[in-house]
């Protein structure tokens, strides 16, 4: 499989330097989000492609734990995607903001916003997807782990920084085509070697078809927290501010909404065929590219690997530029001007792929990384980012804000931490329950105390 896959995923790699390759304008969002002018077609295009780089960790997942993998990665996160598009984006794309911390800087002030940058560039810092891309290249070419992680990070950052988000998003829409190509072609022809959809099913451990995988409750009902990320994903937001229009925001991602779906079945009945006719296989991350292996013949096994290229590299550059324009608009203001701004942006991006590739070697696995990161940030910025919405009293005061994001985010680290040697987690908590805890708490606290809120208020008036 490697010279025909090499051949199509170096096509392929011209064809994303190509399509990056245009002026950027010169106003001070062309860079930053394509002037704002994103059309209903292309919003789709980016934001599907997007949400979908773990497609390894998908597979691992559906290998490991069976038909669960829909209600882990694919309905938690429809639920939070729709909140979004019919609450949300209407509102954030009225705001006229360029990113999450414009937004905690107007509602909260300076200090909170450059926490809440810390912790959007925690979450967009691509290490889950470099190691994805790192280990499909190492399959490829038999080249080192680390080495190919660093490569594919430095291309990324190439190709991406020629003209900012207008480069992701051109390059979204080939990679659309592309990642549902390729399960459409892998699909079909592992379910002609299990019998269909009901030998497949029939096939599985019993442990597969249950609805927990064998995990619990408690496993399968964090990934519904952790899906609340999406609230707090800036890969969303910064489609939203780049939408042309309220409406674009909105249908955009219930459009996506449906595609998902779509891609769910495809994805996660390839992972479930594969541990079928896989069920010894060694490393499930590798559950996709041994199944093409298995079941197509060469020159469509080579189509498919660029199908999972395209379906890694549209999320990686979408994560890696966000995290370098986090580093370039929010942490790093000074100079002024679009222009510094493009320069500052260019070298985050050199910072975020160095940092994305050593990640990349430190970890082992997607899907952890998907779960600590997430615990991790999602619980410091939840109630934070949704007190956005709240009237000004009812919102968390600065101060408050910051301890709420530092002290939410430290204790899940903690918990993360103090793992014990068997994987239980103090307490038997997630991590993302105490976290949240302590962020409900900071802002109940900050509402007793603090004399002009919407509670304060009510207890210094006493009994009517």
């Amino acid at each position: 499989m490697s010279t025909p896959a090499l051949i199509l995923i170096a096509v392929y790699g011209a064809l994303l330097v190509a399509m990056s390759i245009g002026s950027t304008g010169r106003g001070g969002m062309e860079y930053l989000l394509d002037g704002r002018r994103l059309t209903l077609p292309a919003f789709v295009a980016t934001l599907v492609t997007t949400w979908y780089g773990g497609i390894l960790g998908v597979g691992e997942y559906a290998w490991s734990y069976g038909i669960s993998t829909w209600l882990v990665f694919g309905l938690p996160y429809y639920l939070a995607a729709l909140v979004f598009g019919l609450v949300l984006a209407p509102r954030l794309r009225r705001s006229q903001a360029a990113t999450i911390p414009d937004l905690l800087h107007r509602a909260y002030g300076p200090k909170a916003a450059l926490s809440g940058a810390a912790g959007v560039y925690a979450l967009a810092v691509p290490v889950s997807y470099v190691l994805m891309l790192a280990t499909l290249l190492h399959q490829i070419t038999g080249l080192p782990l680390w080495l190919m992680a660093l490569a594919g990070a430095a291309f990324s950052a190439f190709y991406v920084g020629l003209s900012g988000f207008r480069a992701v998003v051109r390059t979204d829409v080939l990679q659309l085509v592309l990642m549902y190509g390729g399960f459409l072609v892998l699909l079909p022809a592992a379910l002609d070697h299990t019998g269909g959809l009901s030998g497949l099913w029939q096939a599985l451990p019993a442990s597969h078809r249950s609805w927990d995988g064998g995990l619990g409750w408690q496993t399968v009902l964090v990934w519904y927290f952790i899906a609340l990320q999406t609230v707090v994903d800036p890969t969303f937001y910064q489609r939203v501010f780049a939408a042309r229009s309220e409406r674009v925001a909105r249908l955009g991602v219930l459009t996506s909404v449906a595609m998902w779906a779509i891609f769910d079945f495809l994805s996660t009945f390839s992972g479930l065929a594969a541990r079928v006719l896989l069920p010894g296989l060694d490393d499930p991350v590798a559950a996709y590219p041994a199944l093409a292996e298995k079941v197509l013949p060469v020159g469509l096994a080579a189509v498919f690997m660029v199908g999972l290229f395209a379906t890694i590299m549209s999320t990686l550059d979408s994560y890696l530029f966000l995290a370098a324009s986090t580093v370039g608009h929010d942490m790093v203001r000074a100079p002024s001007g679009p222009e510094a701004e493009r320069r500052r942006i260019r070298l985050g991006l050199i910072v975020s792929a160095a940092v994305a590739a050593g990640g990349a070697v430190l970890f082992d696995s997607a899907v952890a990384v998907w779960h600590d990161v997430g615990s991790v940030v999602t619980g410091a910025l939840l109630l934070p980012v949704l007190g956005i919405h709240l009237p000004q009293r009812a919102r968390l005061s600065e101060p408050a804000a910051v301890t709420a994001m530092t002290g939410s985010a430290a204790t899940a680290l903690g918990w993360i931490l103090g793992r014990a040697g068997d994987g239980a987690y103090p307490l038997g908590l997630e991590p993302m329950f105490p976290a949240l805890a302590v962020g409900l708490a900071t802002w109940l606290f900050d509402q007793i105390l603090r004399p002009g809120s919407a509670i304060g208020v009510r207890l210094r008036s006493g009994p009517r």
